[in-house]
């Protein structure tokens, strides 16, 4: 979602390199490019004029650091402001003050409030908590029906209440949690296009009758300051403890996530980063900072790579790489797990400064060979994935039939397997040479 701030950023750094010291005149300019680029990601205006007060007093009221240079100087002001820009520091549900802890998601139709509310309780139950879920969005059509399928889909208790009065419900729900031992309830409100006196007096009411410990309002990153201004009506009919920012992966320019904490005085707790029910990420500033301005976040690729990669099938592929046995089975099997990961332009922007560099390198990420190379192997046989040697031009173009590709997208994937297997005999006999030369020095 940050891309197009964060190649702006990036290049306000790059400016100021091959400069010996730090002047006014340098900061001035460098200050006049991020207030341009701040305001076109649709950042509120007050924020930007705050933030960059902040960051001119530090970049020129301090002393330059011997070690540093002045780019490095300006994106390290840069960057500790864009953290507390962002909430300062990681901010986690509590959820230890009630049994059953309530926790109501808010916003506006079309955020994605209920397959958000179905996200957090996928994400409680995979940290050993106990969620139900229930809809209190008695107007909306099928509201009830898609949390029942979506917490379906994510193994969930969704419970049902006979009333179709809002708080009805949500008492009735919170009872029935109670009794049957579940620890966290999350209360699926209903949203409007518009912000209204009828909603957010049925808000009101359903607070007051739950006592909830947290009240998450779900912001569409897509929507730039719109969903500051409807955060900040909600805020001031209900406490709100914090947001949910849907769809960061998206093409949005950012204004939301940089504007809402600052305007509202909540911080963002959690980020939808896709459509799965496992995508969603506790909201970190420091590491968003970091990515914001190019400079990565290998912590959460790691976190990433442990939540997909089985570590058994990883051990064994190394020794099949050892050994020089590697297979289009192993291949396809990397393949998967490296997909679970997410979209490759989006695993990029965690490495330093590697998404600026791919940024206008689309055929350097194609996704959609990725998914033609999966289509692929999937049609060939278990034999033929094992031996690709086997595979003739006859079985190519079964191969291509049944994978509803062209054969030379066939040949494309045998080629480069053959030219990685090749680099994998290489890398394995160096590293042997390094083991027998390393020997001979103990």
């Amino acid at each position: 979602m940050f891309e197009q701030i964060s190649s702006k950023l990036q290049g306000i750094i790059k400016t100021l390199r091959g400069e010996a010291r730090l002047t006014e005149a340098h900061v001035d300019a460098a200050l006049k490019e991020l207030r341009m680029a701040l305001l076109e990601a649709d950042v509120h205006f007050g924020v930007v004029r705050e933030f960059v007060s902040r960051v001119r007093q530090k970049a020129v009221g301090q002393e330059v650091l011997a070690s540093l240079s002045a780019p490095q100087h300006v994106l390290r002001v840069m960057r500790d402001e864009m953290v507390h820009l962002l909430g300062d520091s990681e901010s986690p549900i509590n959820l230890d003050n009630q049994w059953p802890a309530v926790i109501l998601m808010t916003g506006l139709s079309g955020s994605g409030k209920t397959t958000t509310t179905a996200k957090l309780g996928k994400w409680l139950a995979a940290r050993a908590r106990h969620p139900a879920l229930v809809s209190a969005d008695v107007r909306r059509p099928a509201a009830l029906e898609q949390l029942k399928m979506l917490a379906d889909r994510a193994d969930l208790r969704c419970i049902e209440p006979e009333s179709m009065d809002p708080v009805a419900r949500v008492r009735a729900a919170k009872a029935s949690a109670a009794d049957v031992g579940f620890d966290v309830l999350i209360v699926d409100t209903a949203g409007r296009l518009h912000v209204d006196p009828e909603l957010m007096e049925e808000l009101r009411r359903l607070a007051e009758a739950t006592n909830p410990v947290e009240i998450l309002f779900v912001a569409d990153s897509m929507t730039g300051q719109d969903a500051v201004r409807s955060a900040e009506a909600f805020a001031k009919v209900v406490p709100l403890t914090g947001h949910v920012l849907t769809k960061l992966d998206g093409d949005a320019r950012g204004g939301a996530a940089l504007s809402l904490v600052a305007t509202t005085h909540r911080p963002i707790k959690f980020v939808g980063i896709g459509e799965k029910l496992d995508a969603l990420e506790p909201f970190r500033p420091d590491r968003m900072a970091s990515r914001i301005l190019g400079m990565g976040d290998v912590l959460s690729l790691i976190e990433r790579a442990e939540q997909a990669v089985d570590r058994d099938k990883a051990e064994e592929l190394a020794r099949k790489i050892r050994r020089e046995e590697v297979s289009l089975e192993d291949f396809r099997t990397h393949l998967q797990q490296l997909r679970r990961m997410g979209p490759l332009s989006e695993l990029t922007s965690f490495l330093p400064g590697a998404g600026a560099r791919l940024s206008g390198e689309s055929s350097e990420i194609d996704e959609g060979e990725l998914r033609r190379f999966e289509a692929i192997l999937g049609s060939m046989t278990m034999e033929e994935r094992r031996n690709a040697s086997i595979i003739n031009g006859s079985r190519r173009r079964r191969i291509a039939r049944g994978s509803g590709c062209a054969v030379s997208d066939v040949n494309r994937l045998l080629r480069r397997f053959a030219e990685a297997r090749k680099m994998v005999k290489v890398m394995a006999r160096q590293k042997g040479r390094l083991g027998d030369l390393m020997a001979r020095m103990r």
